[in-house]
């Protein structure tokens, strides 16, 4: 079996399409995969185009090899995302407002922790997260240590952050010592049900902790991470790409497409992602892309046949289809697609789902 890679670069025009070739050069410009976290993932953050572009002609100009450990940028792409997920699911993401954080630190009732509290209920919102994030990132000897004991006994403690620090101390076990776990406790703890959605904009801070999920983002490796991992941290590059501003996170809501599609709508045209649930009774539905597409099965068993062969896809196997080839689609089960919008269609802005009591 060829890679896809291989498959695309041997016929860019034929597998793409000459609209999508036009728009994003000879890549496919979007990666699926199927995300099973039993422990923490690092803390991340992606930079948009813009800082991608730079810092990937910087680090080019600094004679930095692409698979330098140290290398941030190792292609000129933004790399948005979308987690959807199959399972519940659980992650961090975004940072809550400043006195929020300054609530939760001071709940901990660890005495060096006071002057980070002060700070955060202090400044101007913006800034008090950044001064109170980039000091996390450094933290003076013995913090994270104190940080973990008192997550540990209140995660047993009844009280508003019970839910939270419990998400806290599973992450302070699994990664002892590292300065992540302080600036894990300023990004917001998030709950999904099975079906439900977290998009990642660019500046986002997050960190998935546990769950099955099926992922979808722009094709890139441009990852900056903030912490929970033994892999290269750049703290001054990191601080440039994070936007440091307190909201609820982004869920897509999904909405009736053609087909009978359900479309996660997100404000990025690299990819677009659509679940179909096909109940075994009616006909086979006829799924026509003018650009690529993947078929991933998460459930029952689909049938998917394209022009010259049949796939039979049961939960975790995954399907292409080049540009311009009708596919059907029969059985019971249900079936996650992915391509890319229209070329006509702007950007959507994302309807969200805001369920304030998973939202911590």
């Amino acid at each position: 079996m060829r890679p896809l890679d291989e498959v695309i670069a041997a016929d860019p025009a034929g597998e793409l399409g000459d609209a999508l070739l036009r728009r994003f050069g000879p890549r496919l410009p979007f990666l699926v995969k199927l995300l099973a976290a039993d422990a923490p993932l690092s803390l991340q953050v992606h930079p948009d185009a813009a800082q991608a572009a730079a810092g990937y002609a910087r680090e080019d100009a600094e004679g930095v090899p692409l698979d330098a450990p140290h290398r941030n940028y190792r292609d000129a792409q933004h790399k948005p995302e979308m987690v959807v997920a199959l399972g519940p699911f659980e992650g961090l993401c975004g940072f809550r407002p400043p006195r929020q954080c300054a609530d939760l630190l001071d709940a901990l009732g660890v005495a060096e922790l006071a002057g980070f509290s002060a700070g955060l209920r202090a400044g101007p919102g913006e800034r008090a997260l950044r001064e109170a994030f980039s000091a996390f990132l450094a933290p003076p000897p013995g913090l994270v240590a104190a940080v973990a004991g008192a997550l540990a006994t209140a995660a047993g403690r009844p009280g508003p952050w019970r839910e939270a620090c419990a998400a806290y101390d599973r992450v302070a076990r699994a990664r002892p010592g590292d300065p992540g776990v302080l600036a894990a406790l300023m990004l917001r703890y998030v709950r999904l049900a099975p079906g439900e959605a977290l998009f990642l904009g660019a500046g986002v801070p997050h960190a998935y902790l546990r769950g099955l999920g099926l992922e979808v983002m722009a094709a890139s490796d441009n990852v900056l991470r903030c912490g929970l991992t033994g892999k290269h941290v750049d703290v001054p590059e990191l601080l440039r790409v994070v936007r440091f501003a307190a909201g609820e996170p982004e869920e897509p809501r999904p909405v009736r497409g053609g087909d009978g599609e359900q479309v996660y709508p997100v404000p990025v045209d690299d990819f677009r992602l659509s679940r179909l649930v096909l109940d075994g009774r009616s006909g086979a539905r006829a799924l026509r892309g003018d650009a690529p597409q993947i078929f991933v099965c998460t459930e029952g068993r689909v049938d998917v046949a394209g022009v010259a062969e049949q796939a039979a896809l049961t939960p975790g196997r995954s399907v292409y289809a080049p540009a311009g080839e009708e596919v059907r689609a029969s059985g019971r089960g249900t079936l996650f697609r992915v391509t890319v919008p229209a070329p006509a269609a702007a950007p959507t802005p994302v309807p969200t789902l805001r369920r304030k009591l998973n939202r911590h």
